[in-house]
């Protein structure tokens, strides 16, 4: 079993500013997370559209022979509480966004590009009621510190919104990186479930998404649907289980996606809501 080592990241592993990779990509794009519908999403068919995956979803990428394309963890505790996994990501991922402490202990030998995440300032009175920078999506409810928290970041050299959920961080990192439609895979948002990479008698994770749905999850995601996503930027939904609205995000199909990678959408998919 392979261990969290408290040594610091091997010489050649890059650490680097988001600044870095901004724009550097354009596209479809899918986040893939570990709710339990993830587990009959097939991977391979969609090989050639790049992935960013989240957490324990890793185990779906090295029996498939792929790279994703960015791996995400906001969870400090992860990474002693799945030792092996969170190994699995830092070794095979291109790049990796986790927290500046946990780039001084990364578990294993790295060529992944390493981004450390930073929250976005809580904004002052004055930046909730005029939000002044655009890169910085800023909710306008301005009556509570908690509601003046949530926004969406744009730009991640200026920092991500947290949402308590990191498939909210890995919607920001989309954006950041230049992916103008991205499909959410495993997005279930279901504690009751559990995540698809989880057998009964190994270790398992805590889990606070029943805590957090109401409070932040989807304020968060409104907020994102309702002045983030336009003809730039899509989301779409691959899990018909999840508890995230339609009106919020739409659900579609397999089919439906890959008719919409390729550029011919079906008329039932041309549903993205307004600026």
């Amino acid at each position: 079993m392979e261990t969290v080592s408290t040594n610091p990241p091997a010489r050649h592993t890059p650490i680097m500013d988001f600044a870095a990779c901004r724009g550097i990509a354009e596209g479809p794009a899918f986040i893939v997370a570990s709710g339990a519908s993830a587990k009959g999403f097939p991977i391979q068919r969609f090989a050639h559209v790049p992935m960013i995956t989240l957490n324990g979803a890793i185990s779906m990428f090295p029996e498939h022979g792929l790279r994703p394309y960015f791996y995400v963890c906001t969870d400090t505790g992860f990474a002693h509480q799945q030792p092996e996994l969170y190994a699995k990501a830092v070794r095979l991922s291109q790049r990796v966004a986790v927290w500046p402490s946990e780039v001084g202990a990364l578990p294993v030998p790295s060529k992944a590009h390493i981004f450390p995440l930073a929250k976005a300032a809580r904004s002052r009175l004055f930046e909730a009621l005029l939000n002044p920078n655009p890169h910085l999506v800023r909710s306008r409810a301005c009556w509570g510190s908690r509601s003046r928290s949530l926004g969406f970041s744009k730009d991640l050299s200026q920092g991500f919104f947290d949402a308590r959920t990191v498939a909210y961080a890995a919607l920001q990192i989309a954006c950041h990186l230049g992916f103008n439609q991205v499909f959410l895979v495993g997005v279930d948002l279901d504690q009751s479930v559990g995540r698809f990479y989880e057998a009964p008698g190994q270790s398992v994770s805590p889990c606070g998404l029943d805590e957090a749905y109401e409070r932040r999850i989807l304020p968060s995601l409104t907020l994102m649907a309702d002045r983030v996503v336009d003809e730039h930027f899509a989301v779409y939904n691959l899990s018909a289980t999840s508890k995230i609205p339609d009106a919020v995000i739409p659900k579609v199909t397999l089919d439906q996606a890959q008719a919409m990678i390729l550029g011919n959408p079906p008329q039932a998919c041309m549903c993205t809501h307004p600026a």
